[in-house]
């Protein structure tokens, strides 16, 4: 009977790995291998929580990512929408992104300019380009948007 339940609790764990990594965002652009997330700048940081003007919290976090850089799918993923991060018109030239879902995880990336706004993307495909965040925002370190649907930290799931 011991032995049983040695080897059910060992299962247990070797399942809750594999769920763990599979929702592990794989690298989202081509210059930043690790998803490193955006510091402290002249706007501000990239990490969730980070203080915003008007008293708000940073919802998401900024992963570095250049200017015209490779998107790429952190894992396969399903495109569900367009998801659009302004209203304010001055913002045009990155006023775009993605709502996916995979690996049991509903996100938005933002100021990426997709290939396609919907379908299924397969880890390590193309899902866009990086905007000319330099243009809205001359001096930041450039990044990716990402952000929970649940507006929950996803610092965890980077790798």
């Amino acid at each position: 009977m011991m032995k049983t339940e040695v080897i059910l609790s060992a299962l247990i764990v070797l399942a809750i790995l594999a769920e763990s990594e599979s929702q592990k965002f794989g690298q989202l652009c081509s210059n930043n291998r690790f998803n490193k997330i955006r510091g402290w700048d002249k706007f501000g940081q990239g990490r969730h929580g980070a203080p915003r003007s008007g008293g708000r919290k940073h919802s998401g976090v900024d992963v570095i990512c250049s200017d015209g850089a490779a998107v790429y799918a952190p894992f396969d993923v399903k495109i569900n929408s367009r998801s659009i991060p302004y209203s304010d018109p001055k913002k045009k030239a990155i006023n775009d992104g993605l709502n996916l879902s995979g690996a049991g995880l509903c996100f938005n990336l933002w100021y990426v300019k997709p290939v396609k706004y919907s379908g299924v993307v397969k880890k390590g495909q193309r899902l866009g380009t990086m905007m000319p965040m330099q243009t809205v925002y001359p001096g930041i370190t450039s990044h990716l948007h990402l952000q929970l649907c649940n507006k929950y930290d996803p610092t965890r799931y980077l790798r």
